[in-house]
């Protein structure tokens, strides 16, 4: 199973711990104390990472849960990057040649910032410990090897009210350039969860230029297996609600989709590809590449990993960044108020903006944030 971004932050969180306990704090066992405590927390939150990537689809206070504790993972990160600029200052201090005085004030300077940092570390635990209740509520579990062939399967649909999307006009805009000119085939979409990449999918999908360009149009959530004959029979029903496959044979299908597509230019969105395995995505592609318009035809893909994006296309993927906070705010005005209510409260708007900070530019957050607060 492809690793959540929750699981990636408190892996490098880790991997940054490792050697900071071992040799950064030799001289201060109560600092050192409290990082092997953050390990430990970390450790056991990553143990059911990959149970809460599951459920968190379905369980709107695991998802929130989730972003708390991206947040502190990522402070955790700043912190333990404080100590190895610090040590690099260290070093420098020893290898120069500085006076007595001035090696003096280091170390004062460094006694100072262990001070500091500790004072930190012990912040980060505190939010963990006050978070481990709320966390340990969802019964959450460590998963075995058995458990990733019980995927839960997220779904989608191409629909999306233009009118309730903020944001992402100029990434709209490079797709459907893409879309409108030749080249490689595969327009890959990259962010972590959260930051939109169905939605902008969407948009696209929905434009009236590409419905235009485009004869045929096809909607299909691969989510977490990449099966080839279940993506070939969610194409089918994609053009044709009507069409009968569900026992039909590998080879029936795509001759099937072929009949269907038959020197017709179209547009496919995979949405939500988790695949990491080069050998299935070649072969979808040369049945696909069997089809009379291939070569006219495009296809978005939206996924979280840069691996992912690497494989299926040979152009730079549309990477997603942290939507502008006048857009966030914008967002949540709207799902958080009637239109124009947020100015008969402005003691509201006041800790709206606090909440909209809080969500670091996630509309994921932000949507969910208004939605509970309306």
């Amino acid at each position: 199973m492809a690793e959540s971004f929750l699981a990636s932050i408190a892996t490098a969180v880790l991997e940054k711990l490792a050697p900071l306990i071992v040799n950064e704090v030799r001289s201060a066992s109560s600092v050192k104390d409290d990082l092997g405590k953050l390990r430990e927390s970390v450790r056991r939150i990553q143990a059911v990472l990959s149970d809460a990537e599951r459920q968190q689809h379905q369980n709107q206070n695991l998802r929130l849960c989730m972003w708390k504790l991206r947040d502190i993972f990522y402070d955790a990160e700043d912190v333990i990057d404080g100590f190895k600029c610090e040590d690099l200052r260290k070093q420098v201090s020893r290898n120069s040649d500085l006076s007595l005085w001035n090696k003096r004030s280091a170390r004062r300077f460094h006694g100072t910032f262990s001070i500091k940092m500790a004072r930190k570390i012990k912040g980060i635990n505190q939010r963990l410990s006050d978070l481990k209740t709320e966390w340990n509520n969802f019964g959450l579990r460590e998963c075995t090897s058995d458990d990733s062939r019980h995927v839960f399967h997220r779904d989608t649909h191409s629909f999306v009210n233009s009118r309730d999307v903020i944001g992402r006009c100029e990434e709209k805009r490079k797709i459907i350039d893409l879309l409108m000119r030749p080249g490689d085939p595969v327009i890959p979409i990259v962010g972590m969860g959260g930051l939109g990449k169905t939605t902008l999918a969407q948009l696209v999908y929905n434009d009236t230029q590409v419905t235009r360009r485009f004869r045929k149009k096809m909607w299909v959530c691969v989510s977490k297996e990449f099966d080839l004959p279940k993506l070939l029979k969610l194409m089918i029903r994609s053009i044709n609600p009507e069409e009968r496959c569900d026992r039909a044979a590998l080879d029936t299908l795509q001759n099937c989709l072929r009949g269907l597509l038959k020197n017709k230019r179209f547009l496919l969105v995979l949405d939500d590809v988790w695949n990491h395995n080069p050998e299935r995505w070649a072969e979808f592609r040369d049945i696909l590449s069997s089809m009379g318009g291939w070569f006219e035809s495009k296809i978005i893909v939206t996924a979280r990993s840069l691996t992912v994006a690497s494989i299926m296309s040979s152009i730079d993927p549309i990477e997603l960044k942290d939507l502008p906070h006048e857009d966030c705010l914008k967002l949540f005005k709207k799902l958080a108020f009637d239109d124009g209510d947020e100015q008969q409260h402005p003691n509201l708007m006041i800790i709206g903006e606090d909440i909209v900070k809080g969500c670091k530019g996630v509309p994921f957050a932000v949507r969910t944030f208004g939605n509970l607060l309306y």
